[in-house]
């Protein structure tokens, strides 16, 4: 029998990827798809690339005979839209926005949906708060630190990011005009994912208590996250690798690689690939994802196939585009 999924705010690019992912996944049947702005038009007339996989149009209902809803819209919205529109008991809810990630504000019902982090909580939960993209690529690169409660120093983070991470609204700074051929910084060290990777960090060391240092910057390419993390470590490379190594064994998604690794290893899929290296007394981690799935839409597949007992890696065994 399969998963009866309704996707809410799919005309997005999360949205989107979430169509795609669900169309094709051998355990899913998509009951709805709401769009307000969109009721009774074709998916494939928004989602051109959909021509021929689908015929299911946009509706403004929102319908309760299904197992799972997924929330695909603005941050700020998610939480409005449950208050504004009861869902019936039994069904489980994944938001896509930041509006449960962090616990105080949550409550005990939400799960902070990071299978690296909380993979056996997300599989008995009813609700589950998708992380944030940036957050996912940084945390791949630290959670291993964490658990060992090796992180005593300054985090230094540097990160870049593809133009899908802002969203479809045209602004001044998406347009292509603009993002052709150039590079910015934004949100230098006040990101707002900082505040779920230190509530993740302590979750796993409670006595963490080090600045997290971000500058986030702006990349003149569509998908993908790259972060460059360093801080003082006295662990020898052989030492770091191995304890990144012990802790991502049982995790499909996530790879360490020992030798340098590129966007291009990961765009398309649902894998994380982390690589480190020691240079002096700094232990320097690369971490990479591509923003629209393992940052968004594929991680959110992969803790429906957790709640549902499925192998988590069900309808994501996706091509990277190499080149």
């Amino acid at each position: 029998m399969k998963i009866r999924a309704g996707i809410v705010g799919s005309a997005g690019y999360t949205g989107g990827e979430m169509l795609r992912l669900l169309i094709n996944h051998p355990d899913v049947e998509i009951v709805f798809v709401h769009s307000n702005s969109n009721g009774g038009n074709l998916i494939s007339d928004v989602h051109t690339d959909l021509l021929g996989d689908t015929e299911l149009r946009f509706t403004e209902e929102l319908l309760q005979d299904i197992d799972v809803l997924f929330l695909c819209v603005g941050h700020g919205t998610a939480k409005k839209f449950l208050e504004e529109n009861p869902v019936a008991a039994g069904i489980k809810i994944i938001d896509l926005s930041q509006d449960f990630r962090l616990a105080e504000a949550a409550g005990n019902d939400w799960v902070y949906g990071l299978p690296e982090l909380n993979r056996e909580r997300i599989k008995t939960a009813g609700f589950i708060a998708n992380p944030g993209c940036f957050a996912t690529c940084i945390q791949l690169g630290l959670l291993p630190l964490a658990a060992k409660g090796l992180i005593m120093n300054e985090v230094h983070i540097s990160g870049t990011t593809g133009s899908t991470g802002a969203g479809q609204g045209l602004s001044p700074t998406s347009h292509f005009s603009w993002r052709n051929n150039n590079l910015s910084v934004y949100k230098a060290f006040d990101h707002q994912h900082l505040n779920e990777i230190g509530q993740s960090m302590v979750q796993l060391d409670p006595a963490f208590d080090v600045p997290l240092t971000f500058i986030p910057q702006r990349g003149d390419f569509a998908r993908g996250i790259l972060t460059a993390i360093y801080l003082d470590s006295d662990l020898t490379e052989e030492e770091a690798l191995a304890i990144y190594e012990e802790y991502y064994a049982t995790h499909p998604f996530t790879h360490v690689s020992r030798k340098n690794i590129d966007l291009k290893q990961v765009v398309n899929t649902s894998k994380g690939f982390v690589h480190v290296q020691k240079h002096g007394g700094k232990l320097l981690i690369t971490s990479i994802i591509d923003n629209l799935l393992k940052g968004a839409s594929g991680q959110a597949v992969q803790n429906m196939n957790l709640m549902f007992g499925l192998d988590e890696r069900r309808g994501l065994r996706l091509k990277a585009s190499a080149f």
